[in-house]
């Protein structure tokens, strides 16, 4: 395509085209797994490709740098595809139509890969170079980060020697990554018993929530919808005899419900007095959520003619509106060495009612693992008291923050020299691959950087290139100053 060739760092660029003419999204990596190992060959550099399409890529040190302990350079080579609704692309057979524009990469019509296009093509620039100074390299290109860093997870990590590692999946240049949650999602299982009754079929709904994602928006004090319906029921159980039906709301573990509904039996003359109830406690929550979630609905639906259904004895009931106002949930503990960050979290991101059990998924996220085994137990308790359990999956550790860490004193050092300011320092409460590696690699020292990006997962992606080449200048001062 040549639409990059004038930019610089040119080599960078050269092989961030090249990528994107390739197709490389998750699932969809053959390709591309293909042509890094091609890429090694042709160099005569050793280098593995596993079953799973990992590729790992060695180079021995740059001149005077020969026998210093090595580093490992590591991204992703999977990009999430997305694409406008008219725009006509195969992400499976196809690349991506690249434009310049303002300063900015993007693609026509599609998201752009620079996460993590950018660590790959960093990589091969720096493994192109003979002239480069900088210790032995170990080059990890890891596939299907994007859908559960399924590569990172099944890779042999025993190949690597090196106890350091510079990660360039970060998307804010002048921001080092130095610790991410661990997670896994759990999902409570509480029996429920059943009983024929008549009466009027109505649905409660809680709405006009903001929800959001529960790794970035859960500090935001954001309502819970099916919380909310909890709160609901019982606010409702303590005048009036409902009938409990079944409660359902959310679409994931990890994404915040902004909305809930319940199906519930009353008496025909009880229907006005819930609604005055609902309405009053509409009220009571706008003005607990006036600054997070303003537009907060509650709403009561009775049909107008009587039925009969099976509805949860009240045993049961009282089990689950025990569930629900006792569960732990939101933000659990904050970070005491990074200022302003979550350390450890729950979010309670769907129900399922079915006839003779209620499921609430959690994801449980820390950036501390005891931490996260400890709401494990604490929830499997509360379960056990109630009659109920719990069941685990997709479990990820955590990249614990290391107060004493010699890299990351390094790359301040010579960020502040080449920016003038002080980097920042900081964690996301999500499931990033250096956890994965930091779990196996015993006493791994970790950064995560990367240039500046826009709209990632997008059509609307865009990567700065004046910051693509900022990072590249220091990125290579942090390899030569390395012993």
């Amino acid at each position: 395509m040549n639409i990059l060739a004038d930019l610089k760092p040119e080599l960078v660029f050269s092989y961030f085209e090249k990528i994107c003419a390739i197709p490389h999204g998750s699932g969809n990596t053959a390709m591309i797994s293909d042509y890094l190992t091609g890429f090694a060959r042709d160099r005569q550099l050793d280098y593995l490709q596993d079953d799973y399409g990992n590729v790992i890529i060695w180079k021995k040190g740059g001149p005077g740098y020969e026998q210093l302990d090595p580093v490992i350079l590591q991204g992703h080579m999977d990009m999430v595809c997305a694409s406008e609704p008219d725009y006509e692309i195969d992400f499976q057979k196809e690349g991506l139509q690249l434009q310049v524009r303002d300063g900015k990469i993007s693609a026509r019509g599609t998201s752009l890969g620079g996460d993590d296009g950018i660590a790959v093509a960093y990589m091969l620039a720096i493994l192109d170079m003979d002239d480069l100074p900088h210790p032995p390299l170990e080059c990890v290109f890891t596939t299907d980060e994007e859908v559960g860093m399924l590569g990172a997870a099944a890779l042999d990590m025993s190949v690597l020697k090196s106890r350091r590692m510079i990660n360039l999946d970060s998307e804010e240049e002048g921001q080092f990554m130095v610790s991410c949650a661990g997670g896994l999602s759990l999902t409570t299982h509480l029996p429920l018993k059943r009983e024929e009754a008549s009466g009027i079929c109505a649905t409660l709904e809680i709405s006009g929530l903001k929800g959001g994602h529960s790794g970035m928006e859960i500090d935001k004090g954001r309502g819970n919808a099916i919380l909310l319906m909890g709160r609901l029921l019982h606010y409702l159980q303590k005048e009036i005899p409902v009938q409990i039906i079944s409660i359902s709301g959310g679409t994931a573990d990890n994404v915040i419900p902004d909305r809930s509904t319940a199906e519930i039996m009353v008496r025909r003359d009880d229907i006005t007095e819930i609604d005055r109830l609902v309405k009053a406690l509409r009220q009571i929550l706008r003005k607990e959520y006036i600054l997070t979630d303003d537009q907060v609905d509650v709403s009561f639906s009775p049909e107008v003619r009587p039925t009969s259904s099976r509805v949860l004895t009240t045993d049961s009931a009282t089990s689950l509106l025990a569930a629900l106002l006792n569960l732990p949930a939101g933000v659990q503990k904050m970070s005491f060495a990074l200022e302003n960050l979550v350390q450890t979290s729950l979010n309670l991101g769907r129900a399922v009612t079915r006839e003779t059990e209620i499921l609430f998924t959690y994801s449980v996220r820390s950036s501390v693992g005891s931490e996260k085994d400890h709401l494990v137990e604490q929830i499997g308790q509360l379960m056990k008291s109630l009659g109920g359990s719990i069941s685990c999956s997709g479990n990820y550790p955590a990249w614990e923050y290391r107060p004493n860490s010699v890299l990351r004193r390094l790359m301040t050092e010579v960020f502040e020299e080449q920016y003038g300011r002080k980097p920042e320092a900081t964690m996301i409460h999500a499931g990033l691959e250096c956890g994965l590696f930091s779990a196996t690699l015993k006493d791994l020292d970790c950064v995560s950087i990367g240039p500046e990006m826009k709209g990632i997962h997008s059509p609307d992606e865009e990567l700065d290139i004046a910051s693509v080449g900022r990072v590249w200048d220091f990125l290579l001062e942090v390899l030569k100053r390395m012993d």
